[in-house]
């Protein structure tokens, strides 16, 4: 065991050596010899030991070397930049300072040149002053010769020289006033009227006929009865909760709705159809349904006013008065739905504000709102312009909107030039060919009360409504009435159709005045 040691640890030589030392001289003399060639390879180890850490110690000091030459340069670039920078801030403060020095020196030499300046103003200054005096002189001297050859004083001929300049340029100025006046009108006829026709042209909106009445058809007349209920308790009970009068007659299939509110008319008919359908018609039901009904036409009117705004490209309105816009639709004026024309007076306004190099916008938004005192949800003693202007001015709308809004019947004063462009589009939408029709019973009674009126003046002797009422023809008698006369008696007959009628668009009254010499050749 001890000789395969020392023959693991040194050479073969050496292991054969102590294999015949120990063969021949027995253990002690192998203990030694192991020693001593541990205590070489020891020494030998040592010294290896040595030679590796004298070759890491030189690596590392090269390393270090290395690192600190390169930690110097970097340390030297940084330096050199520095220096690079401080001399760049340098060169830039030398040229500031050049800059201002040169400024000083072009500052000093201007106001030198300014005192030099002023010097030579005051010179001539007191030249100007000298002659003047002497001009002063000479005019004063000059008037007094030409008041002494004139007879007049300076006073009395200036005022002569006014009066004759005043004369001459009245004259003038009449004149040119009444070319460019006459130009201004051919031009501006013919610019309105291409601005009307292309505003019409470009818009146009449906119309409905206007109507009391909704008829409600059904599938037999049994349901009839059931509506009705016993003793006319479910019919009672539908009247109360939706403010509707409910006519069943003998027409065949149909049970007529009849309210001046469309809106109550348009909930008992959704009401009633859904009572119909379901099939159980009974007091509480009717309520329950009503209810429902009303809540579901609020929440359209709402949604209704949302949508116009939004293809409108009108923005920021009062919650209060989208939901105006959206009740707008149950509504109509001479058979001419409201929100319709609503819309087509927003869009005919914007186009004639553009044509006009006025706010599109602004004047869309008042054609739009022009109306919203038609649909209050009380029913006040004021007129609808009126009204609107209030409802305007309450949701903060701007005064311009406002104005058109009060101003489009011509109850209040316009104040902006959007105001007589909602007039006249207002006017435009509902006076075009198709836009409003009237039930037979009330397009009558206005043409008849229109010829009550003019007939019932003294000197009238017919009169005749033609054009659908657009027109009232006067005839009078040329014994009675004077030309002057007639002239009053036509503005007087159009202020009392104004004031007490109702009527769409506007209506021209044409009093003739004629005299006929009649003979017969027998």
């Amino acid at each position: 065991m001890d000789t395969a040691i020392i023959t693991g640890a040194v050479t073969p030589v050496l292991c054969s050596v102590i294999a015949a030392v120990s063969f021949i001289g027995g253990g002690l003399l192998t203990v030694l010899v192991y020693r001593i060639l541990l205590k070489r390879k020891r020494l030998n180890m040592i010294k290896e030991a040595e030679l590796e850490a004298e070759v890491i110690k030189r690596e590392k000091i090269m390393q270090a070397k290395e690192k600190f030459y390169q930690l110097k340069s970097e340390h030297e670039k940084i330096i050199n930049e520095k220096n690079n920078k401080i001399n760049q801030t340098e060169q830039k403060l030398k040229q500031r300072e050049s800059a201002l020095s040169q400024r000083i020196a072009d500052s000093q030499k201007d106001k030198q040149e300014i005192e030099a300046i002023r010097t030579n103003l005051k010179t001539q200054l007191e030249l100007v002053d000298k002659k003047t005096e002497e001009m002063e002189k000479l005019h004063r001297q000059q008037v007094e010769k030409l008041e002494a050859i004139s007879g007049l004083s300076g006073e009395e001929a200036k005022e002569q020289l006014v009066e004759s300049l005043k004369e001459e340029a009245k004259t003038e100025a009449m004149s040119y006033i009444n070319e460019i006046m006459g130009e201004a009108k051919m031009t501006a006829t013919k610019e309105a009227k291409k601005i009307v026709i292309q505003s019409i042209q470009r818009v146009a909106a449906e119309s409905t006929i206007e109507n009391s009445v909704t008829v409600f058809h059904i599938d037999s007349d049994e349901i009839k009865g059931r509506i009705i209920g016993r003793e006319g308790r479910n019919i009672r009970a539908l009247e109360a909760a939706t403010g509707v009068e409910i006519i069943v007659d003998d027409t065949p299939e149909a049970i007529i709705l009849s309210a001046f509110d469309p809106v109550r008319r348009e909930i008992a008919r959704l009401a009633l159809h859904q009572l119909v359908t379901d099939g159980r018609i009974h007091p509480a039901r009717i309520e329950e349904i009503v209810q429902k009904t009303q809540k579901q036409i609020e929440e359209e009117i709402v949604e209704i006013g949302k949508r116009t705004t939004i293809d409108l490209g009108i923005h920021g309105i009062h919650p209060e008065i989208v939901r105006i816009i959206g009740k707008m639709k149950y509504r109509s004026s001479y058979g001419q739905n409201l929100l319709q024309h609503s819309r087509e007076v927003a869009n005919l306004s914007s186009i004639m504000a553009a044509e006009l190099g006025l706010n599109p916008k602004l004047a869309k938004r008042a054609g739009l709102l022009h109306d919203i005192g038609k649909v209050p949800d009380d029913e006040p003693d004021l007129p609808h312009a009126i009204l609107g202007m209030k409802l305007a001015e309450k949701y903060k709308e701007k005064p311009e909107i406002v104005n058109a809004i009060g101003a489009h019947h011509d109850e209040v004063e316009m104040t902006t030039m959007i105001a007589p462009i909602v007039q006249v589009c207002d006017a435009i939408s509902g006076a075009r060919p198709g836009a409003r029709r009237e039930v037979v019973e009330a397009y009558i009674k206005r043409l008849k009360d229109l010829e009550a009126m003019a007939l019932a003046y003294p000197g009238v002797m017919k009169t005749y409504a033609i054009q659908a009422g657009r027109e009232l023809r006067v005839i009078v008698g040329s014994d009675k009435i004077s030309d002057q006369d007639s002239e009053k008696l036509s503005y007087d007959i159009a202020k009392k159709i104004q004031d007490e009628m109702t009527y769409p668009g506007q209506v021209k009254i044409t009093v003739i005045r004629e005299t006929r010499a009649v003979s017969y050749a027998k």
